[in-house]
This record gives C-alpha cells, sequence and structure tokens, in this order.
C-alpha cells in the first residue's frame, strides 16, 4: 500500500479509502444489500491487513449502524491512533428549521451522536455530507470551527458541492480564522467525469484531496455490461437511475476498461482504479466480500501508460448531473 498527505492536514492515508456504505443492518436504512456485524469486521480485517488506514462512513449509513459495525470491529482490530476515520453530517432538517434548531446544535448534535455510534471520542475528518440551502454558510463554518477546537474533530472536508461554494466557504474560513475544508468527495469516476470541468484543478491548485465516491460506478467498472452478479447492480435504485444501466457511451468506456485488463492480465477493477488514481488522492471504494479489498489495493500497483489514459477517456461527453448533486439548488 502507497500512503499519501491527505491534502492541507498532517494525516497520512492509504491511497484506497474503505467506504462503508455497505455495512450496517439492512432494515434501518434505504439498502437491502448491507452486510451484518459479522461481515463487516472481516472486511475491515482484511483491509486492515492489506494497508489501508483510511475509513468512511456517515451517520446517514443504515440509520446510523453503519458507524456502530465500523467503531466496534476497529474497537476489536486496530489501535485508535492508527487509522483515520472519517463520517458525515446531513444538512438541518425542515422540523429542526422550524423549532429554530441552530447550525451549531444541530452539527454538535449529529457528531455527538456518531461520536457515540463508533464509540470513540474524536473523528479524524468531519465531512458536511451535502451543500444545505437553509443554512447560512457562515454559521456552518464557525459551528465546525467550534468542533475542532473542542477536540472532537481533527479535519473537515465537504461532500457533494460545487467549486465555487468550497472556495466561498474556505475564503470566509480563512479571512475569520477558523478552520477550512481539507477534502472534497464527489462523484467521480471513468464513466462520470463532470468534476473534470472545474474542482480538480480547483483542489488541485489549492492542496484539498480529492477523495471520490462512487469510484467504480456501483460496480458497473468492475465487470462487462450484462453481467447482473452484483447484488448492489440488482437492489439499489439508487445508483440504477445514476447509471441507466448504463448509456451506449458509457458501456463503450467499460468494453475498453475490459480490454486493457486482459492487456495487462489484471481485474477491470484494478484498471479503473487505476485511472481514478492517476487524478485523485484517495478514492472511496467500497467492499461487500473480502476479495473486493484485494482488486482496489492491487490497483496502486498499476501504473497505466498516456496511451492507456488516452484510450480509456478518449469516448467521454458531457453527462447531467445526477444523485445527490442533480438536486443541489
Amino acid at each position: 500500500m502507497d500512503y499519501i498527505q491527505l491534502g492541507n492536514s498532517d494525516m497520512s492515508v492509504s491511497r484506497i479509502c474503505l467506504g462503508c456504505m455497505g455495512f450496517g443492518d439492512p432494515d434501518k436504512g434505504g439498502h437491502a444489500w448491507t452486510l451484518d456485524q459479522e461481515a463487516t469486521t472481516a472486511i475491515i480485517s482484511h483491509a486492515l491487513d492489506q494497508g489501508i488506514n483510511f475509513f468512511d462512513t456517515a451517520i446517514a449509513y443504515q440509520g446510523g449502524t453503519s458507524e456502530q459495525y465500523v467503531g466496534k470491529a476497529l474497537s476489536q482490530l486496530a489501535n485508535r491512533e492508527d487509522v483515520v476515520i472519517a463520517t458525515k453530517f446531513l444538512p438541518r432538517t425542515e422540523e429542526e428549521r422550524q423549532n429554530k434548531v441552530s447550525a451549531r446544535d444541530h452539527i454538535e448534535g449529529s457528531l455527538n451522536v456518531s461520536l457515540n455510534n463508533l464509540g470513540m471520542d474524536y473523528v479524524d475528518l468531519y465531512i458536511y455530507h451535502m451543500w444545505d440551502y437553509h443554512t447560512p454558510m457562515e454559521d456552518v463554518m464557525e459551528a465546525l470551527d467550534r468542533l475542532i477546537k473542542a477536540g472532537k474533530t481533527r479535519y473537515i472536508g465537504i461532500s457533494n458541492a460545487y467549486a465555487y461554494q468550497i472556495a466561498t466557504a474556505n475564503a470566509y474560513a480563512r479571512a475569520h480564522n477558523l478552520t477550512e475544508f481539507v477534502s472534497i468527495q464527489g462523484h467521480y469516476n471513468l464513466i462520470f467525469r463532470e468534476e473534470e470541468r472545474e474542482m480538480n484543478r480547483f483542489a488541485n491548485e489549492n492542496n484539498i484531496a480529492l477523495t471520490p465516491y462512487s469510484a467504480l460506478a456501483s460496480g458497473r467498472l468492475s465487470r462487462l455490461p450484462g453481467d447482473n452478479s452484483s447484488q448492489r447492480m440488482n437492489l439499489d435504485n439508487f445508483a440504477k437511475s445514476k447509471y441507466q444501466d448504463t448509456a451506449v457511451q458509457d458501456q463503450e468506456i467499460i468494453q475498453r476498461v475490459h480490454e486493457i485488463a486482459k492487456k495487462y492480465q489484471v481485474t477491470m477493477t484494478e484498471v479503473s482504479l487505476a485511472w481514478l488514481l492517476t487524478k485523485v488522492t484517495a478514492p472511496v471504494v467500497g467492499a461487500t466480500k473480502v476479495h473486493h479489498i484485494d482488486g482496489a489495493v492491487a490497483a496502486v500497483n498499476l501504473k497505466l501508460t498516456a496511451e492507456d489514459i488516452h484510450y480509456l477517456e478518449e469516448l467521454y461527453s458531457p453527462h447531467p448531473l445526477v444523485g445527490v448533486m442533480a438536486n443541489n439548488n
């Protein structure tokens, strides 16, 4: 495993971040394909053995049970100081807004719940899960800074935002001696490259870590079109809506991933992630089977040529925003 500094932080993270949305009680959230505690622990154990030290979860994943399962597994398997834990908070609910719950109380309350779920005193990275248009940005940044000063999180990140939103928030923080976002978790992979319009250049110029989700397009970049062996691909309607199972152009790109995988005698997972690793700090990669870890880790050592990269990229054309970002307005 290779390690890299996470943006403007002092944290050294593995080039693969284990995404933990697939862990948690399937009866307590929006996904019926998530794993129980025993399976979660087995995957996290293997990830640690393979050098992964970066784990990403959220209070929204399976009603907080993802955090609970991850926290329990890590308490058994690792020293707290040896792992980097990221979790996320949601915007205030309509009920909270009507009841005049402040951004400070909402965000601190959310983190307290997450810390209880995780069984930890602090997280390393607390991520603003999506932009809240009903809460002033200034209030969010001030609330997050208080949490850092209280020692409840070491750094802050953001997900599902536009580059201008992060730039505005960080500029406000800089002007008022508050903590800035050190990472952005956006939707980015070989068949969805809209982050290349502005986000990638903005992040690179400002040393903000890119830690994209959906690195394998919910499994679509790890198998040929028509292969329906993935339980998640069959059951995750939200993911299906993002990729339309999949557009003709996307299928042609996936076919090229397969060709390069054959060329190097590696998996499609390795090729797809090796491409992404030329662009970002650490992709968030989910795993619902132990062998999924192996493919992700092997990608770190696969070096694609400039010709390979051009071949994978040349068919892409712009896509409309989908998923959470489709509603970022």
